[in-house]
């Protein structure tokens, strides 16, 4: 069993569906990125994966002991969120919050732990920095720092590398991929689809004709030609 299975999920607000009929299966240790035209749900299926809004048909499972508070998230920024007067660290902490339980103060244990997450990233050196102040770069190691916090098992990312310049975007890659390398399961949604066959090893194509399976397979696939040939021409 998977440690996450989508059996025939439709997704939309109200009368309006984006995508049905859509199942697919990640498995402990994966690697999978989204893609697709943009308003095709795919952030909408990651708000769904997270019990953020139900579906509008269909169910999510989480297989392998998994539960919905054990999955980090790093959402899109927003500008009110790049602006947010925090310090590095109490940003980081913040992502222990669902292990709080019926404790309303931060534990011994979750201070280290965000203490560990932050020499992880590279970025204890920041923690008395306010998160406002910080670089694109920064401010994305620090989010991804605080997802952690949340687990150990699974990550899921939106659009992680977004207005990032080159040399950061690749380093953000590479740590993103050394974190799956270490057993993290990653489920990222891109627009960069030469990165997303480059690190990933599944891919979920959502549109028109939906498409689920390996990398390799999905090079060879009409959905996977013609949007590599777009990415190519950008």
């Amino acid at each position: 069993m998977g440690e996450l299975i989508c059996r025939n999920i439709a997704l939309g607000y109200e009368s309006t569906i984006l995508v049905k009929d859509l199942n697919f299966e990640v498995q402990k240790g994966a690697y999978l990125c989204i893609v697709g035209e943009n308003g095709a749900g795919k952030s909408t299926l990651m708000r769904t994966i997270l019990h953020l809004q139900k579906p509008l048909a269909g169910e999510i499972v989480y297989g392998e002991g998994l539960h919905a508070t054990e999955i980090g998230y790093l959402p899109q920024q927003t500008l009110v969120q790049r602006d947010f007067p925090a310090s590095v660290q109490e940003v980081v902490l913040s992502g222990c919050q669902s292990r709080l339980g019926r404790h309303a103060f931060y534990t011994k244990e979750d201070k280290m732990r965000a203490a560990e997450r932050m020499e992880r990233l590279g970025i204890t050196h920041l923690a008395k920095r306010c998160y406002r102040e910080l670089s694109g770069g920064q401010q994305q190691r620090v989010l991804l720092a605080r997802a952690l916090c949340a687990t150990e098992r699974m990550l899921l990312l939106d659009e992680p590398v977004s207005g990032l310049d080159p040399k950061v975007t690749i380093e953000l890659y590479e740590l993103i991929r050394d974190l799956n390398q270490e057993g993290i399961t990653v489920i990222m949604i891109s627009h960069d689809i030469l990165s997303a066959i480059q690190y990933a090893d599944h891919i979920l194509h959502i549109g028109a004709e939906v498409f689920y399976g390996t990398t390799e397979a999905y090079q060879n696939s009409p959905q996977g030609m013609g949007y590599l040939e777009r990415g190519q021409r950008k």
